[in-house]
């Protein structure tokens, strides 16, 4: 009981929250890279291909295994269709940030849990009884931790922690010098549209061919294929194409190892194993990391919005996580009733053969 508790708890939770550490890092280094001149079009194609590159012995393992079906063309095919919403939410949403700002895409982020729950329910991976005390807190824990996402993005309140002048000079430069939000807002409205559909995708993957080395390695080769002909349309032979050994490389080397492979691995396989709700539920929580992180490690400035914004995602998301744990236990109660009553059914048979004999 104790190692499938963590198997199928622990486990997963503690990934997540890692990989949302991971990601807030590797965001701060492609943001740095990107103010040395390095093309957001080109980083897609290379950081995946490295991912790809990674994964390459992936599919022969796979191949060897007796468990597993046959990698028909039908599974590549959706394969594909996932790298294709996959590169298509990576470029809307870098190019909405080149529009508005990272700050608007911080917000609009966090209606990714909404947007993964009511397509979890349409395409009926999640249930919903609005009597049942485990869908209500799902429910009402997802809006809570959007409402203090929102809040550590939109409201700063007064500053508990000063920011040094090199962090405040760094945010400044950060910010897009052409802004235009609601062309910015389009695009990343369509990011964080595509990313559930990517999540609800990958889950029905996964039940079909749950490999998830073989999976993520198709899905970055595909990616990075993808983009690459998207950035030869829009780029051309450019000097875009061209990475020196500066940050650039730096960010694309991390970028592939340990967002496009680990994380993407990690994610499909808690995907696999607890569904896209729980997955997306650790969203919102990325921006307190990125909060903590920025005033721990970056001198950034501590405000009093982020703090309490923070302690309101905490508490959405340990309301959702509650129900799911609730749900999950009442289906394994359930299971084990119905098996039960077979198990008791034959020593009174037996009784009652002795008894006439």
């Amino acid at each position: 009981m104790v190692g499938r508790y963590c198997c199928r708890d622990v486990l997963p939770f503690t990934s997540l929250v890692a990989m949302e550490c991971v990601n807030v890092g590797l965001n701060t280094l492609y943001k740095a890279a990107t103010l040395k001149g390095m093309n957001y079009h080109v980083f897609v194609v290379y950081a995946y291909g490295v991912a790809a590159f990674v994964l390459l012995p992936a599919p022969f393992i796979s191949c060897r295994s007796r468990v597993l079906p046959p990698l028909s063309f039908s599974i590549l095919c959706k394969i594909g269709l996932l790298g294709l919403i996959g590169c298509s939410s990576q470029i809307m949403g870098f190019t909405g940030i080149n529009y508005s700002s990272p700050t608007l895409s911080s917000a609009i982020s966090n209606l990714t849990p909404a947007f993964t729950f009511i397509l979890a329910i349409i395409f009926r991976m999640e249930r919903i009884a609005l009597k049942g005390r485990s869908s209500q807190a799902k429910v009402l824990g997802t809006i809570v931790s959007i409402a203090g996402a929102f809040i550590v993005t939109l409201y700063k309140g007064p500053p508990i922690i000063i920011a040094s002048s090199q962090s405040i000079s760094l945010h400044q430069s950060l910010k897009s010098s052409h802004p235009n939000w609601i062309l910015g807002g389009i695009f990343l409205t369509a990011e964080y549209i595509l990313v559930p559909m990517w999540y609800i995708v990958q889950t029905q993957i996964m039940k079909e061919y749950p490999a998830e080395f073989t999976v993520v390695f198709f899905y970055n080769l595909f990616v990075s294929i993808i983009a690459a002909i998207f950035t030869l349309v829009v780029e051309g032979a450019s000097s875009a194409w061209i990475i020196h050994r500066n940050i650039a490389l730096a960010s694309i080397l991390c970028s592939g190892l340990f967002g496009s492979c680990l994380n993407n691995t990690v994610h499909t396989w808690a995907l696999h194993l607890k569904g896209p709700v729980f997955v997306a539920m650790f969203k919102p929580l990325s921006i307190a990391i990125a909060v903590a992180m920025g005033a721990m490690f970056l001198g950034d400035a501590l405000h009093l919005g982020s703090l309490i914004g923070a302690m309101i995602i905490s508490i959405g998301f340990y309301t959702v996580m509650w129900g799911k744990s609730k749900e999950e236990l009442s289906e394994d109660y359930g299971s084990s009733n119905l098996e039960s009553p077979s198990a008791h059914k034959v020593p009174l048979l037996q009784n009652y053969k002795e008894e006439l004999a």
